[in-house]
């Protein structure tokens, strides 16, 4: 028997790496260029009429429970928000983010005054929620944990549009005390779709360093 050759080996191996990446495609940042792990972005809200509210920030959830800090919409429409990252589990090597492909979350500050007992990673609070609760997303993940795992989705009319998923829903928003909070939803009236803006490509910061745009105003917490 004829033993396979290499070329057929080789194309074999192309055709499994295209069958596995098929429908996958780079997430893009507003400026259109790759988002790359371990740099730093704000991820910010988009609303359905195109005007975009203020970006992503930790907040306590409740008034009878501070920590962890869930996720809200700052209430104010010209801040960024607080810049986070994206990594893989350690078996990837890419530094290219992918739509489909899981990620972890993380904010991405020196100034952290509540908390520290917790990690900056998000999570899917699926614990302690109480029964017909919608799961908030919190502060305190752990990267090999499925909850700390999340999906970037095309999503909307714009190329540059995109809906955060997880194992067990989509990234939805709900009422919070602070203001619009995330939430674990399948309802698709509730999803929150978001654009991925890189740090130093924003217009209201003149450098890139984290001390730098914290001071011209990327306060942590909406009610600062």
């Amino acid at each position: 028997m004829k033993k396979p050759s290499m070329v057929s080996f080789l194309i074999t191996l192309l055709l499994a790496a295209a069958f596995c990446t098929h429908g996958k495609e780079p997430v893009k940042d507003t400026a259109g260029n790759q988002v790359k792990a371990g740099e730093q972005y704000f991820i910010q809200p988009v609303k359905p009429d195109g005007n975009n509210g203020g970006g992503l920030v930790p907040a306590a959830i409740s008034v009878f429970r501070f920590c962890p800090l869930g996720i809200t919409q700052s209430l104010l429409s010209n801040q960024p928000g607080l810049p986070v990252s994206f990594g893989f589990l350690s078996s990837v090597t890419d530094t290219i983010v992918n739509t489909s492909t899981d990620v972890t979350i993380e904010f991405k500050s020196e100034i952290w005054p509540f908390c520290k007992d917790f990690s900056k990673l998000w999570a899917v609070d699926d614990e302690s929620s109480s029964a017909g609760e919608k799961p908030p997303i919190v502060i305190g993940g752990k990267p090999e944990q499925p909850n700390s795992q999340f999906k970037i989705e095309k999503a909307g009319e714009r190329a540059d549009t995109y809906k955060l998923t997880s194992l067990t829903g989509t990234v939805g928003v709900s009422p919070g005390i602070w203001g619009t909070q995330l939430v674990l939803t399948n309802d698709d009236a509730k999803t929150i779709l978001v654009k991925i803006k890189k740090v130093n490509n924003d217009a209201s910061t003149a450098t890139t360093s984290t001390s730098r745009v914290e001071k011209f105003g990327l306060r942590m917490f909406p009610f600062y």
